[in-house]
């Protein structure tokens, strides 16, 4: 075999190689979890969890809570190795993802992450957030008459940035109702309580309004929302696939926003 003839013989065989060579997995999805002394709180994450699975089953998803509930997020971004995406099961923006998550995985230095924005406000989370109400509609039992109005009942945060996604997320649920009102409500933080926006249409003349929850699970909070509704209460939002959907959305969102690197950095919705 002459000089030229080996080069060309070496240069194939590396080819050869590359092409046999399989792709580098895709970074692993953490999803945060607040966490609840719930147990429906974690079955129900978990579910969540399982139909993201299903829709992109290439994609690594593990899970980690801020607080309540195992495994907390330290244990699972330190038994991880190598890029991740961190995606907020939160609704909104407040303390927990301008503080709590960020300064958490920054602390694992030996991953290349990156931050999504949290799940809400989003047009996925209208169209859930209505199926949880119809389904609540034809419950044995419920009220026949269509509400007059709703509730969005949230946990609620003393950060202003909070009440403004939620507020965004009325709006969207009033317009996928067709107009109907639909006003905030907090069960904790600033701005109005549950019980401030039900009186609030009734004095608009809904006297029996819906109680939307505006919650990813069950847990203390969105059992004292549902308690309080005069009219038909909705469930979490739960396992919806449109919230699946938006997970894997938030998660690609941050994939495309820039490199992962090793300085937490955390994406904007």
């Amino acid at each position: 075999m002459n000089r030229i003839t080996a080069q060309l013989h070496t240069q194939l065989s590396r080819r050869g190689r590359s092409a046999r060579r399989p792709a580098p997995p895709p970074p692993t999805l953490v999803a945060v979890a607040h966490g609840s002394r719930d147990p429906r709180a974690l079955r129900t994450v978990t579910a969540l969890l399982d139909r993201v699975r299903a829709l992109r089953p290439e994609v690594p998803v593990r899970l980690g809570h801020i607080e309540l509930n195992e495994p907390l997020l330290t244990d699972t971004l330190a038994a991880l190795r190598g890029d991740v995406v961190v995606v907020p099961l939160l609704l909104g923006r407040g303390h927990h993802t301008k503080r709590d998550i960020p300064a958490t995985v920054a602390a694992a230095a030996h991953l290349r992450a990156r931050i999504a924005g949290p799940l809400g406000p989003h047009p996925l989370l209208a169209e859930a957030l209505h199926t949880r109400l119809a389904e609540a509609a034809r419950r044995p039992g419920a009220p026949t008459a269509a509400p007059g109005g709703v509730v969005l009942a949230a946990a609620g945060s003393n950060d202003p940035d909070a009440a403004v996604d939620t507020a965004r997320t009325a709006e969207l649920l009033s317009a996928r109702l067709g107009g109907v009102p639909v006003l905030p409500g907090h069960a904790s933080g600033t701005g109005p309580r549950v019980s401030d926006a039900l009186r609030a249409l009734a004095g608009l003349g809904h006297e029996r309004a819906a109680v939307a929850s505006y919650f990813t699970a069950p847990g203390r909070f969105a059992s004292q929302c549902a308690d309080a509704a005069p009219g038909i209460a909705a469930a979490p939002l739960g396992a919806h696939p449109a919230v699946a959907r938006l997970v894997l959305h938030r998660y690609e969102q941050a994939l495309a926003s820039a490199p992962l690197s090793h300085e937490a950095v955390t994406v904007g919705v």
